[in-house]
């Protein structure tokens, strides 16, 4: 495996078909990436690929961020959201707010293969996966359950409520509404990374094929029921095979507003470098939110491929997965954020 650090990208690279297939993804994943890349070695399509290196997330529980036993929310259940989207034919599959079944990037495909919908939601998302053949079980682990004690014995501190009664900031709920002036959310407390890590996955095959899929546990001690950017498409990841996929990681409830994923494509489309597409993408939402934490990954169909993250005192450089033909290995690369 080897590190790059600095402003990593391949833009600068010239580009042919001998950069393909690709397969990138957020974060220092490494196990994903090479399940994605056996994938694809041993014949499977880019749907597959991008399934496999997500779904092995899934089972390691990577960062605590993807998969069962993180992220309790506040009432400390586990759920689960996933997409996953063909550039071949824009079709997409998503579930969030998935209870009791852990393969929840499987779960999406079967949204996407099995239905004419494309976003199933909640109970009836774990109804519709346990009639697909998925399994049913426990989310929640000892860890996650030691987490949500840790949080209530902490005055439930960090959360989410703002403008409500109790102060938030200080106490748990139940909250009711304040009769006073909108102001501003309450500061979340020490800064965790974790607390919003994404698995979101980009693979191009040989010949130009894209697909993009995401997979998630959510924010941690988020309201029951909050869904966030990661299994939107377009929010969290985006495919199309005439331009290229990007994926992004972060802080959901902002980064959805500004559907940078759909954006960071659209730029490649219109003859955007992948490094310049994700660094225009991260300023759309900075000129709004400068102080938010995210990150994408960007790639084209010609193998090209940059990410960008924006600069925080506690994030100044986000690491990425890439596999190639010519790393023909899973390589971690890491960009300065700007």
């Amino acid at each position: 495996m080897a590190v790059h650090p600095g402003r990593s990208d391949s833009d600068n690279i010239p580009r042919s078909k001998s950069a393909l297939p690709l397969v990138i993804n957020t974060w220092n994943f490494e196990n994903a990436t090479n399940a994605a890349w056996n994938t694809l070695q041993t014949g499977g399509s880019v749907l597959d690929a991008v399934e496999k290196g997500c779904a092995q997330c899934e089972v390691e529980q990577c960062d605590g961020s993807v998969g069962f036993g993180g992220s309790p929310d506040e009432s400390g259940e586990t759920t689960l959201d996933a997409m996953i989207m063909n550039g071949e034919t824009m079709e997409v599959g998503a579930v969030a707010n998935l209870h009791r079944v852990k393969n929840a990037v499987g779960v999406a495909r079967a949204v996407m293969e099995y239905t004419e919908h494309t976003f199933i939601v909640g109970e009836s998302a774990s109804i519709f996966a346990q009639n697909m053949g998925f399994k049913s079980e426990e989310l929640s682990t000892d860890k996650s359950k030691a987490i949500f004690s840790q949080w209530m014995q902490q005055n439930c501190q960090p959360n989410y409520r703002k403008s409500v009664s109790p102060d938030p900031s200080t106490s748990c709920g139940p909250y009711k509404l304040k009769a006073n002036l909108w102001r501003k959310k309450n500061p979340k407390g020490s800064f965790d990374p974790s607390s919003h890590d994404t698995i979101g996955m980009v693979v191009i095959g040989k010949n130009g094929q894209v697909a993009a899929a995401t997979s998630t546990n959510g924010a941690s001690h988020k309201i029951p029921g909050r869904v966030g950017d990661s299994p939107v498409a377009g929010a969290g990841a985006y495919a199309d095979s005439t331009a290229g996929g990007a994926a992004a990681t972060g802080d959901g409830d902002i980064m959805m507003r500004f559907l940078p994923s759909f954006l960071a494509v659209d730029l490649m489309r219109n003859g955007a470098l992948p490094s310049v597409a994700c660094e225009t993408a991260i300023s759309r939402i900075k000129q709004h939110y400068p102080d938010f934490f995210g990150a994408m990954i960007c790639a084209n169909t010609t193998g090209g491929y940059g990410a960008a993250c924006n600069k925080r005192p506690e994030f100044s450089q986000f690491s990425f997965m890439v596999a190639n033909p010519q790393t023909n290995q899973s390589m971690l690369q890491k960009v300065d954020c700007f």
